[in-house]
């Protein structure tokens, strides 16, 4: 009788392990090696396994072999003259309005340019897409090209590699940017302090400039004293209470002082005294006044800073 229970479990326990190993395979968790491969675990197996992963690292358009060089150049030529204007330079979308070719299913699923050609043929001329004058030839070409680019993005729906350099935005005057940083920053900030080799530390000049322009951890003091918002409130009685800024609004404020205690004091028009000091304050009220030349200018000086 316990014999036969025992049998019975391992049965069951078989059979669990059978429907978790063919859901796992439904699933696409675990690689299926194709008919005919070696199934012992030897170097077959391990080829299939690493075919299968490569698989799953990439999407679908990335798959493809790629394009006649020849044709997707001719393809690129008529994209930009018949469909540009619509659907983008990089195939995002134009100033027309036409949709993101990139995230496009028709795209996605054309192999040969056999679903995108009704489409450029008229097919689509309820919802908005006019009817473009292309041999089949050409359609092909231009499909051929708008796979080469949907191929070449680093993920699904992601912007392709253009291969245009970004612009270089090291157009201004260092020597004027110097002047500037001397009048608005020099209170806060010093070249042979917080700011000593700015430029090694942020060497890209795009970087460097957001890092400038918001602020970033760049200041005197200790880096979590730089972002602190804190508080002095002081009383009709002249006693004071000061410590980090926890909430004020029209009717109280809350401070958290030294020892973490909070404080919370009622407001009544200007009693009790507040007195709020917010250390990133400065660069956003210099946010409204900073134009284009100054930017430049202050980038151009700072990126000496190394």
């Amino acid at each position: 009788m316990r014999a036969g229970r025992r049998l019975g479990s391992f049965a069951i326990a078989v059979a669990v392990i059978g429907m978790n190993i063919s859901l796992l395979h439904l699933l696409g968790q675990t690689p299926v090696a194709p008919a005919g491969a070696n199934q012992g675990g030897g170097r077959g197996s391990a080829q299939s396994a690493a075919d299968a992963a490569r698989a799953l690292a990439t999407f679908p358009a990335q798959q493809r072999p790629p394009g006649d060089p020849a044709l997707i150049a001719r393809g690129k030529s008529l994209y930009s003259v018949s469909c540009q204007a619509c659907h983008g330079v990089d195939l995002r979308g134009g100033d027309l309005g036409g949709p993101n070719l990139l995230r496009s299913q028709v795209v996605l699923s054309d192999q040969d340019g056999e679903l995108i050609q009704p489409i450029v043929h008229g097919a689509r001329q309820s919802t908005g897409m006019p009817a473009v004058t292309m041999s089949a030839a050409d359609v092909k070409a231009t499909a051929t090209y708008i796979h080469s680019v949907v191929g070449s993005s680093k993920g699904q729906g992601a912007p392709p590699d253009t291969g245009i350099p970004p612009p270089n935005i090291l157009v201004g005057d260092a020597a004027a940017g110097q002047q500037y940083f001397n009048e608005k920053c020099t209170a806060c900030h010093s070249v042979a302090g917080d700011l000593k080799n700015f430029a090694t530390r942020f060497p890209d000049p795009k970087a460097l400039q957001n890092r400038w322009v918001s602020g970033g951890s760049a200041g005197r003091g200790a880096p979590s004293e730089r972002r602190t918002v804190t508080v002095s409130v002081t009383q009709p009685t002249g006693e004071r209470a000061e410590g980090r800024l926890i909430r004020i609004d029209d009717f109280i404020v809350t401070l958290a002082a030294a020892d973490g205690t909070l404080q919370t004091f009622r407001r009544d028009g200007g009693s009790p005294k507040v007195e709020v000091h917010d250390p990133m304050q400065t660069h956003r009220d210099l946010l409204s006044v900073y134009t284009d030349r100054n930017l430049h200018d202050v980038t151009a000086y700072l990126v000496t800073l190394k």
